[in-house]
């Protein structure tokens, strides 16, 4: 660390409210033991810092750039496959261990998020009111940021091109953060993932098959973050292969998913179950929701000809094995 800059005069009771004016440069900084992060909010990396502050004894103003390799930002994450580039502005107040951002821009390659808020030091654990705010930002610069905040892909499998929109506020102690908003993606490819050959046990989709890669036209949910896992709500999911799939569910922090979901084909909504975990999925037919909404229709459909069809023909024509 360098430090360079002139200070005083010396506050006598503390220290720490002396004016100062200074240009700080860390270099090779471990953020989870440098003390300048909650270590209770699983950020961890090595860090380049170059940075000035400015500061008149009651409030401290804090800017300037900061590379990080092996980032990490949930403990349950893993190091980020690409270095990302932070550009900050601080406001911190000396007396209140209180401050805001007023920038954080963060950037992998041409993605960009913007993060602002307010924090407060001066209990055991940093307690935060944050928003992050992401918009048209290419999949293929973010993809490497995926293990660093805890998304873990099947094996193999990879996002390629397309666009993400993410609007997230987090709010509460950084050990027991609740993160609440929605993520869209729009015109991606998840690569050497066949979802069609994953969803063959659900019976209505027997016979789709989007190939190696799975195209995704549109992605959309509702998303909360909290230490008891992530629920994804209004899930909008279009595979122009497939057909759109719908539903809601949740993933446990060890990652294991349960979801109930309905694929829309062929004018039919077909329900099934999400289970196993983020890299390895199960798809179950929900065999029970199947036969009530065919039986359904088919009673909606008495007294018009053309509708009217026979639910257990029906059933036993999805279950088809395949030609």
């Amino acid at each position: 660390m360098k430090l360079d800059g002139k200070a005083g005069p010396i506050d006598a009771n503390d220290a720490a409210l002396t004016p100062l004016e200074a240009k700080i440069t860390v270099q090779k900084m471990n953020l989870a033991s440098s003390g300048f992060i909650d270590p209770a909010a699983g950020i961890a990396g090595i860090a380049d810092l170059d940075g000035t502050i400015n500061s008149d004894g009651h409030h401290a103003k804090i800017d300037g750039t900061l590379k990080a390799s092996n980032l990490q930002v949930v403990k349950k994450g893993s190091p980020a496959g690409k270095p990302v580039d932070v550009k900050f502005a601080i406001v911190h107040n000396l007396e209140k261990a209180t401050g805001e951002i007023s920038q954080c821009d963060v950037s992998m390659g041409k993605a960009v998020t913007h993060l602002t808020g307010t924090y407060d030091v001066h209990g055991k654990v940093t307690v935060v009111n944050l928003k992050l705010n992401g918009q048209n930002m290419p999949v293929d610069d973010i993809e490497a940021m995926l293990p660093a905040v805890g998304v873990i892909l099947p094996p193999k499998a990879t996002l390629k091109g397309g666009s993400l929109n993410i609007n997230v506020v987090s709010s509460g102690p950084v050990d027991k953060l609740v993160s609440t908003g929605s993520v869209k993606m729009e015109n991606t490819q998840l690569a050497n993932f066949n979802l069609g050959e994953k969803m063959a046990p659900v019976a209505a989709l027997a016979g789709k098959n989007t190939g190696s890669d799975t195209t995704i036209q549109n992605f959309s949910s509702d998303v909360k973050m909290s230490p008891a896992g992530t629920e994804a709500n209004n899930i909008n999911l279009t595979v122009p292969a497939i057909g759109v799939l719908t539903g809601l569910g949740t993933v446990s922090p060890s990652n294991e998913l349960a979801f109930k979901m309905k694929a829309e084909v062929g004018g039919m909504g077909v329900p099934f179950g999400v289970t196993g975990t983020t890299s390895d999925p199960k798809f179950t037919p929900d065999v029970k929701g199947l036969a009530t909404g065919l039986l359904g229709n088919a009673l909606k459909g008495q007294g018009n000809a053309a509708n009217q069809q026979n639910p257990i023909n029906n059933v036993m024509g999805l279950f088809k094995k395949k030609q």
